[in-house]
């Protein structure tokens, strides 16, 4: 488990910062402007945002370690091409590279499905949400430093090395991906979606998606407060105490000894996030940051948790795909819709939306959850109704 969390984090934290690598190398090494960078950026976030599902179910039915090489390999020929490509091939490249990105991510969770207890799997998962947070902090800020202090050719060309060697090393790791007694799809034959698409895992569909449309627009309402207050250099020592404090709270989440429910947990983040609009000095946003940041891993960790205790074994790749999809669709679809509420109203309303579309998710997640369970779980799971009882709100267990 540590080795595999460890080349993990370094496959992660180049795939959180490939966006960024483009939009630099766009912006300064073809001298175009922000919105040509931004179309390359959307296409590849919407190859990964489709691609989810369809690396799930190829894992499924293949295994994570061929899947794995394939995705390589299109990685490695995609970035050695990238100085080369006119920027109207880059766009529809971006998007097949996002389609067929390295599924480390997903591959991760479904080991930690795999070689966990269920006892252990919650600290697990808390575990790879710090991961996560790591990621963000780490990738984006060395791209953007290297890209304007060194080459954004370079900085592109080291984004894929580092994917590709995240890649070939979870290859080599090849962890289990089922536990002891689950079973493939070609033992058994894949459930019909509909058996385990269910009530229950649309909710934590909606729950991911929301938490992570919340995180992309507060990003953007922290630098717009900090750019009408003049201190937009401060962004990054908000965000770094929003990500530490993050960090702080998935430690804490993953060593309690009952977990919360994951629609309270992101209510209550949710709640957090809306004060934040009161502040207007970059002190008190690292006050406000602060606090919702120790919401901020246990939410994430929760909702991959419940994910994975849903999820039938035989279909968990596409199950864990689903749920990148929905993760990458709230990180594209946040900042814009945030970033209106802010051009029509003030900064402090950026604030708001978010936290409402976090309340409006997890509202969702409450009423979805607590009677589809035991009504519409798939039998061919190998999990017990009480393991997924995290999604329930708190009062009477659920029949066995």
């Amino acid at each position: 488990m540590a080795w595999l969390l460890a080349v993990s984090l370094l496959a992660r934290a180049a795939i959180t910062a490939d966006v960024m690598a483009l939009t630099m190398y766009v912006v300064l090494g073809l001298n175009r402007s922000y919105a040509a960078a931004g179309g390359v950026a959307a296409a590849m976030t919407l190859g990964m945002a489709l691609g989810g599902p369809l690396i799930g179910r190829m894992i499924d039915s293949r295994g994570a370690r061929i899947v794995l090489l394939v995705t390589v390999v299109l990685q490695v020929v995609f970035w050695l091409s990238v100085p080369i490509l006119p920027y109207a091939i880059l766009l529809g490249a971006a998007f097949v590279a996002g389609l067929l990105m390295v599924p480390a991510q997903s591959v991760t969770r479904q080991a930690i499905a795999a070689m966990t207890t269920a006892a252990q799997r919650r600290a697990a998962f808390a575990l790879e949400s710090v991961q996560g947070e790591l990621s963000y902090m780490v990738g984006p800020p060395i791209v953007i430093l290297f890209a304007t202090k060194v080459s954004p050719v370079a900085v592109a060309s080291g984004v894929g090395a580092a994917i590709v060697a995240g890649g070939v090393g979870i290859a080599l790791l090849n962890p289990p991906l089922r536990a002891d007694g689950e079973v493939d799809a070609d033992t058994v034959g894949r459930p019909r979606r509909r058996e385990w698409l269910g009530p229950g895992m649309i909710a934590v569909l909606v729950m991911g998606f929301g938490t992570t449309m919340l995180l992309s627009g507060t990003d953007l309402a922290i630098v717009a407060t900090l750019q009408q207050a003049g201190q937009v250099s401060w962004a990054a020592i908000v965000v770094a105490v929003y990500g530490l404090a993050s960090i702080i709270g998935g430690l804490v989440y993953g060593a309690l000894s009952r977990p919360l429910p994951t629609w309270l947990l992101l209510g209550l983040l949710g709640l957090a996030t809306i004060p934040a609009g009161l502040a207007h000095d970059w002190r008190w946003l690292c006050v406000a940051g602060a606090g919702a940041g120790l919401l901020t891993a246990p939410t994430l960790s929760a909702v991959a948790d419940a994910m994975s205790r849903l999820a039938p074994a035989s279909v968990r790749g596409e199950a864990t795909g689903l749920q990148s999809s929905a993760l990458s669709a709230g990180f594209a679809l946040g900042s814009p819709i945030v970033g209106m509420s802010i051009d029509v109203s003030v900064p402090a309303a950026g604030f708001a939306v978010a936290g409402l579309a976090g309340l409006a998710a997890a509202l969702t997640g409450c009423l979805l959850s607590p009677r589809s369970l035991a009504r519409t779980r798939s039998p061919l799971s190998d999990l017990s109704l009480a393991e997924a009882s995290d999604l329930d709100p708190p009062g009477p267990a659920p029949l066995r």
